[in-house]
């Protein structure tokens, strides 16, 4: 297509039925508010990859006389995203627990699955059973699932080791499997996930010790961020200020699995410590609603988890979004409670189950959460220097993002520059 003066690419994305670039915005920074509904859609649109860069994007005609390419790719009138972006995934674990869905089909709650050896701890003797090297291919084939669901970035957490060693080798397993893959993985130290048994009867406050002072020196290097599991029945407020104060001064960021089951306060905590993120929420209060929505502290909601589990309340995605906070969608993938690492099914949820619309859940898989995971300058929009990653959906439209479901619409991931069909 290109002429004589045309600039060299390496590659050139032609003929994007629908391009969604984000570019009408700001590349850097969540969107909040009615900025979540500009998309920069380009009709027929183009994007000219150089470098594993995005050199620019347009309509194909105007690329196909700017550039050159060394390789030129026909998009097929196909739907074009940026590279999903999923901020809050287990893909440390050694079993699925496929058993405690079955007992909850027949009615069972948490408490009773957990009397039968269920839940988390049911992970942890998996994983403590498992070596390094099982962990890591099996990490690997789950890295593999979110690049065919066209997500080329995610968080990744350990927290189904709880015990030093064991935590380290979830962190070794996830740095190992994601050493030349395609997804690009930011790592979470979770070690208080749960008390572990062995901590049982009343030594919840020995296990917060070894958090603080064996286990977060031991992963130092492994991660980029820590993670508490701050729940009254866990670890209340006092436990997860200690843990994650202490996370903070070895320079981790902070994520909190925040207002889930109980209210107690775990977004104002998430927003006092300058957190990266709030996860889960279906218990957010009006004063962690609006400290959320004055601080840069992103609520990342999981629809997907309370489908799963069958609970009637979910998070209050409009109050949010109404108060102006940053809101990112995620899938919370892992063995127990919401086994899936599809963002474009958990659109569909978040549409029907928190009244979002398919505007905020393009920029809620996108630029949302690569700002709570501190990689908006790199990823979550097409803006030229930004990294190549993009998915190419089958849909008609991005309007059928979240319409249609039930099925992959992904056609091919590009992560990096680089084709995955």
């Amino acid at each position: 297509m290109g002429h004589a003066t045309a600039a060299p690419v390496d590659r050139l994305f032609v003929h994007c039925g629908e391009l969604v670039t984000l570019a009408d915005g700001p590349p850097t920074g969540a969107r909040r508010g009615a900025a979540m509904q500009r998309l920069g859609v380009i009709t027929d649109g183009a994007v000219a990859v150089r470098g594993g860069r995005i050199v620019a994007t347009g309509t194909t005609d105007e690329l196909g006389r700017r550039f050159a390419a060394t390789d030129e790719i026909d998009v097929g009138g196909r739907v074009v995203l940026p590279g999903l972006v999923d901020c809050h995934t287990h893909p440390v674990f050694a079993a699925t627990r496929e058993g405690e869905f079955h007992l909850r089909c027949q009615g069972a709650d948490y408490m009773a699955i957990a009397a039968q050896g269920g839940g988390i701890l049911s992970s942890v003797r998996a994983v403590r059973a498992a070596s390094e090297d099982a962990l890591t291919v099996q990490t690997r084939a789950h890295l593999d699932g979110f690049l065919r669901h066209g997500t080329t970035t995610i968080e990744g957490k350990s927290g189904y080791g709880l015990s030093t060693a064991d935590e380290v080798k979830s962190l070794r397993a996830l740095t190992r499997a994601a050493a030349g893959h395609p997804v690009r993985v930011r790592r979470t130290f979770l070690g208080a996930h749960e008390v572990p048994e062995e901590y049982r009867g009343g030594r919840q406050d020995d296990y917060v010790a070894l958090v603080v002072d064996e286990m977060l020196p031991a992963v130092d290097g492994l991660c980029e961020a820590c993670d508490v599991f701050a729940e009254p029945k866990v670890f209340d407020l006092a436990r997860s200020r200690r843990i994650l104060t202490a996370a903070r001064s070895r320079g981790l960021g902070l994520r909190v699995h925040a207002d889930e089951i109980e209210p107690m306060g775990g977004a104002e905590l998430a927003v006092e410590l300058g957190a990266e993120s709030a996860d889960h929420l279906p218990q957010v209060s009006d004063a962690g609603v609006a400290a959320l929505a004055g601080s840069d502290t992103t609520a990342v909601l999981l629809p997907g988890t309370s489908f799963y589990l069958g609970k009637p309340k979910h998070a209050p995605a409009r109050r949010l979004l109404e108060a102006g906070a940053a809101v990112a969608l995620s899938t919370d993938f892992n063995p127990g409670t919401c086994y899936t690492q599809s963002l474009p099914l958990i659109v569909t949820l978040a549409c029907v189950l928190l009244h979002m619309t398919p505007e905020e859940c393009i920029a809620a898989i996108t630029i949302n959460p690569a700002a709570s995971l501190r990689l908006d300058a790199e990823i979550g929009t097409l803006h030229p220097g930004k990294r190549a990653d993009l998915v190419a959906l089958d849909l008609p439209s991005w309007r059928a993002l979240g319409y249609a479901f039930g099925g992959n619409p992904v056609a091919f991931t590009c992560a990096g520059g680089e084709v995955h069909h």
